[in-house]
């Protein structure tokens, strides 16, 4: 190997430079730092998901205000939290591609000789570190609103698994997606027309595992394992398929 190193830089014209193509760990390296620098930059896109998921909460709160005193919070609130998850990331997810688009940053990443399910997975990790980023601020809010007046399960403390199986499905998938409708027109909405039926598998799974370990009590192990075991094979065989198809969608 060092030999036939050699024998190349000997037979290099004088002056010249070697181009060195980075590896694809690096290339996912530079584009994941991209986006991080340039969120941490401007803050617009959780500046923007940490406000609505506060203003969902506030709406939340204003609907059930007028409800009787039996009604059961707990069971509700699997359901309530991830209401509030996917349209918090809808809003992120809109986001994702903006500045590429604006400034005409994808044309010109496009042009490098690369592949193309490097910008996925880039993109899909940059996207899942600022839902949970979100997550961190607005599921300790929701508890302190909708459930210190009730008494959750010894299990509470799981809550963080079907959380995290969940948004890796939704960043995933949703990543995808904002790709699809990113030159359509009125790509809001087209991106809530496809993403909510495409995870709706993946919304009851995590919703039914997210209210076993909420509510607690004798055999929730029971709901929470196939639930969680749903969720997750739900991730990977729609990540895999993201991946896959990647490449197709972006060159179009």
């Amino acid at each position: 190997m060092a030999r036939a190193k050699k024998a190349e830089a000997a037979a290099r014209p004088a002056g010249s430079v070697a181009l060195v193509r980075p590896s694809t760990f690096q290339q996912y390296k530079t584009l994941l730092r991209k986006d991080l620098e340039q969120e941490f930059r401007t803050k617009e896109m959780l500046t923007s998901m940490g406000i609505y998921a506060l203003l969902v909460l506030v709406v939340y709160g204003a609907a059930l205000a007028q409800t009787t005193s039996t009604l059961d919070v707990l069971q509700m609130s699997g359901g309530l939290l991830w209401a509030l998850v996917v349209f918090t990331s809808l809003l992120g997810l809109n986001r994702s591609f903006s500045h590429e688009k604006e400034q005409g940053c994808l044309e010109g990443i496009l042009l490098v000789p690369l592949d193309r399910s490097v910008i996925f997975l880039a993109k899909a990790t940059s996207n899942l570190l600022f839902l949970l980023a979100v997550e961190v601020i607005a599921v300790p809010l929701f508890y302190f609103f909708f459930l210190t007046t009730t008494t959750p399960g010894e299990s509470f403390w799981l809550l963080a698994v079907p959380l995290f199986v969940g948004t890796v499905g939704v960043a995933g998938i949703g990543t995808l997606l904002s790709t699809i409708t990113i030159n359509t027109r009125g790509k809001d909405v087209m991106l809530a027309v496809l993403f909510i039926p495409l995870i709706f598998p993946l919304l009851w799974a995590c919703v039914s595992a997210t209210t076993a370990v909420v509510v607690g009590g004798e055999g929730y192990m029971d709901v929470f394992f196939p639930s969680l075991m749903l969720a997750g094979g739900y991730d990977v065989i729609m990540i895999l398929l993201s991946w896959v198809l990647y490449d197709f969608v972006i060159s179009a």
